[in-house]
């Protein structure tokens, strides 16, 4: 979807003229931007220190303490209250029923035992044979061979927690997501009305789903489910509605000569041609709903993540990776099956397989008796009830890697200690004293004239008044101090951008190296990357900004490459008969002209890196996620990571809409390059 994005906006590009083009005066946009720059640097330099509205880590504002007060009323009245006692409570309880039904059959039953009801041994066979089922024999196989492994770890029991929890939210996600994913399909106006929503959910962080619903639906399980659906749902939708709109319309017209009724068309028609699209929005959604239950951990969600958390908190760099691992691997394999699924909706995918479909039946029927059979034996016999200990490795990994990591710190420090230090007192401090110390009536003019220079007054009104929350919200100078750290890192996830992505978009055999190592990147969930940077830099700001720099990169690759690759070769052919260089096509034509693919890759790379950085508070990062996990953790700090969670909210909108009105500008016409003469 992203891809065919991209290419829409790089083909209307308009072709290079050959005429010299007379020296144009700078434009409304230039000065405006240079007279901005001018602003903040003169009032930096003058009024240095003043008007900051700093607020130390342990005060709270009025707000905040109103915030507090209404979370004590939550609490003391959720008894009694009707929108509590006859939405909320039943919510939760039903949620709760269904994520309980998958922990008891996968993770652990109500025996007290903390078995699944299958026990290991029938849940990795009944796993297994859904892959083949969904999928084929390779992801099945994969299945059994990671599911096994999470048992050699140690972490049979928290690996299905997760699992059973992100099956619970994906059943959830497409009985919401693919019904109203239909309905954009088929009628506009819900379509228009639903769109907004979903730009507003797909542009928050992770973390700013769970202090609300914490307050709504308590902690637990259900809270968890509750706030993957929510975040998990837009891709379905955004996907199940493109392929309902992407059928052609000769094809609906054909449908509609023979008597059909609505129904019957999305039945018969919309749907089966849609599927391929609709299961990829599963895939979509699988994937993110994996990424927030491991998150979710910080509302006491059982699993993977909670390990990962507790890991990261003490330091323990060895159970972080192992823990870690297990997160990447299930996030392989959960990827693998839904992709294999995709296949398999293809259309005329049963013409190419290899095995017969009778042949593929009775194979499904041989292996359900297998599969059955495992379950019986799980239920009778201990060993396959519970994983051997004596297979547990895990305890060896975990001191493997707290060894390498105490090597690691103890003979790399003169490089990673040197390289964190040189960056943070070079680039990171100096940046982020230029926006806290710049007193905040000068930065709000400066990012006003900014936006409108970039999108017209109605963007410089939208950005104030999303400023002028961040300072009602009393949270302007650590909203400035996560700012820094994602223009820092989203200025790295750019120049990685460019130079991969032109690479990728000019030589096919690059593309066919690198992308597989980017939709790898992009199925980890965000926790992952904190725990290798973890050992290697320790618990610093620095360490959140390189994860969140590699959290971006794949995505911002991947788009200036499809933009680069979608420029019309017979624009670049003729540049290189005009006698062009390569580094001239590359910096004269080709750049210029993906222009607004390269904005667009900058608005999605903020959005990744703002999610990172935020999630970086675990690892010693401040600012708005610092305050947020306080709040989770101190419950007289609760109304001040309420309010974090929002200024992250209006913080996302600023930085979405700037980089969507960058995106959103028509490039000008681009002049021939020179070429030399001899």
């Amino acid at each position: 979807m992203m891809s065919t994005l991209v290419r829409d906006r790089a083909t209307a590009q308009p072709t290079p003229s050959s005429a010299r083009e007379p020296r144009r005066r700078p434009s409304r946009r230039t000065l405006l931007l240079g007279g901005a720059a001018v602003v903040w640097i003169l009032g930096f330099l003058v009024l240095q220190g003043t008007s900051t509205l700093t607020l130390p880590a342990s005060e709270l504002t009025d707000l905040h303490r109103s915030l507090n007060q209404f979370n004590a009323w939550v609490a003391a009245n959720r008894g009694d209250n009707p929108v509590f006692l006859y939405v909320f409570t039943p919510l939760r309880a039903a949620v709760d029923a269904v994520a309980s039904l998958f922990i008891t059959l996968f993770a652990a039953s109500s025996t007290g035992l903390r078995l699944p009801e299958i026990g290991w041994l029938g849940t990795v066979g009944l796993l297994g044979w859904i892959a083949f089922a969904f999928g084929n024999a390779r992801v099945a196989l994969l299945t059994v061979a990671v599911f096994m492994f999470f048992g050699f770890q140690g972490l049979f029991l928290e690996a299905t927690y997760t699992f059973a929890l992100v099956v619970t939210a994906v059943l959830l996600t497409l009985l919401v997501g693919i019904p109203l994913g239909v309905l954009a399909g088929i009628y506009g106006r819900v379509a228009k009305v639903i769109t907004p929503v979903l730009d507003f959910m797909q542009t928050l962080p992770t973390f700013v789903y769970l202090a609300p619903l914490a307050l709504i639906f308590l902690i637990g399980p259900a809270s968890a489910v509750i706030a993957t659906v929510i975040y998990a749902a837009p891709p379905v939708i955004r996907l199940t509605a493109h392929g309902i709109r992407g059928i052609p319309e000769n094809t609906r017209e054909a449908s509609d000569s023979l008597g059909t009724t609505g129904l019957q068309r999305l039945l018969t028609l919309q749907l089966p041609m849609a599927r391929r699209t609709i299961v990829m929005g599963i895939n979509q959604s699988t994937m993110a709903a994996l990424s927030m239950v491991t998150i979710a951990a910080l509302i006491a969600a059982p699993g993977l993540g909670q390990v990962v958390v507790r890991a990261l908190q003490s330091l323990d760099v060895g159970t972080a990776v192992n823990a870690g691992l297990s997160i990447v691997l299930l996030a392989i394999v959960l990827d693998r099956v839904t992709t294999a699924a995709s296949r398999r909706a293809e259309p005329g995918a049963a013409r190419n397989r290899r095995i017969p479909r009778r042949t593929r039946y009775i194979l499904l029927g041989i292996t359900l008796v297998l599969t059955l059979t495992l379950v019986q034996l799980s239920r009778t016999q201990l060993w396959a009830a519970a994983f051997p200990a004596e297979l547990n490795v895990g305890p060896a990994i975990v001191h493997a890697v707290g060894t390498a990591s105490q090597w690691m710190q103890s003979n790399l420090s003169l490089f990673t200690v040197s390289f964190r230090e040189t960056v943070t007192l070079g680039i990171l401090n100096p940046f982020q004293s230029l926006l806290t110390d710049t007193p905040f009536y000068i930065l709000v003019a400066v990012i006003a004239i900014a936006a409108c220079a970039l999108g017209g007054w109605k963007l410089a009104a939208l950005t104030t008044a999303c400023l002028g929350v961040i300072i009602y919200l009393g949270l302007w100078s650590d909203s400035m101090v996560t700012l820094a750290g994602t223009l820092v890192a989203t200025a790295v996830v750019m120049v990685l951008g460019i130079v991969f992505g032109v690479a990728m978009g000019r030589s096919n055999r690059v593309d066919q190296i690198m992308r597989p190592m980017l939709d790898a990147g992009q199925t980890m969930p965000a926790f992952v990357y904190l725990v290798p940077f973890l050992g290697l830099f320790g618990a610093t700001r620095f360490t959140a900004i390189i994860a969140g720099i590699i959290y971006a990169a794949p995505v911002a690759i991947k788009i200036t490459a499809d933009g680069i690759g979608a420029i019309s070769p017979t624009v670049v052919e003729a540049a290189v008969a005009s006698g062009s260089t390569p580094w001239q096509v590359i910096t004269k034509v080709q750049l210029p002209m993906a222009r607004q693919t390269l904005a667009l890759a900058a608005n999605q790379g903020l959005i990744y890196v703002l999610a990172m950085v935020v999630v970086g508070a675990l690892v010693g990062a401040g600012g708005l996620g610092y305050d947020v996990v306080a709040g989770f953790v101190q419950s007289s700090l609760f109304g001040k990571g309420l309010a974090a969670g929002v200024a992250i909210v209006f913080l996302g909108i600023l930085l979405d809409r700037m980089t969507q009105a960058a995106a959103a500008t028509p490039a000008r016409k681009i002049p021939s390059p020179k070429t030399s003469t001899t």
